[in-house]
């Protein structure tokens, strides 16, 4: 299945638009990867443990999303947005949305 961020495919003319589909996504942060991120933050240098979690996420969002579309009988997802939000209280996890609109090409 094709998943892109732009409204068309090159060369593959959208035949059928099946609707908009969606997946989602909260990951909780734990004490450690926090009190190892709050070092970065004083030292300096990149958060690997929070990147991972960002990209599993992502990753996890993206998946439903694609099975979603596959149910409706897409063979791409065309316009995929992708958001990011903290939720839960003092911001402690991490929400991913993934939307776009299935189609056949």
């Amino acid at each position: 299945m094709i998943l892109t961020t732009t409204t068309t495919i090159e060369t593959k003319p959208v035949k059928e638009y099946l609707g908009i589909v969606t997946g989602e996504t909260i990951i909780g942060a734990n004490l450690f990867k926090d009190l190892f991120a709050s070092i970065r933050d004083i030292v300096g240098g990149r958060s690997g443990s929070y990147e991972k979690v960002l990209r599993e996420a992502k990753d996890t969002a993206l998946k439903e999303m694609q099975e979603q579309a596959q149910r409706l009988g897409a063979n791409a997802v065309i316009g995929i947005d992708l958001d990011y939000e903290t939720v839960g209280k003092n911001g402690g996890m991490l929400m991913v949305t993934a939307s776009g609109t299935a189609v056949k090409y």
